[in-house]
């Protein structure tokens, strides 16, 4: 089984924002919530920089 770069992206993202929001808030709607928000984050923060990667070697 290969993942692509982005499926890796999705599950880091996935990973890491389950974390966050369980160990920063305390009521599980708002650790819902920031787990999404730190999901958004995290995939266009990589889209982002993987534009600006582009634009840099263009």
């Amino acid at each position: 089984m290969t993942i692509s770069h982005f499926g890796a992206v999705l599950l880091f993202s996935l990973f890491t924002s389950v974390v966050f929001g369980i160990t920063q808030r305390s009521e599980p709607r708002m650790m819902i919530r920031f787990g999404a928000f730190c999901f958004v984050l995290f995939v266009c923060g990589t889209i982002l920089a993987s534009w600006g990667m582009w634009a840099i070697k263009h």
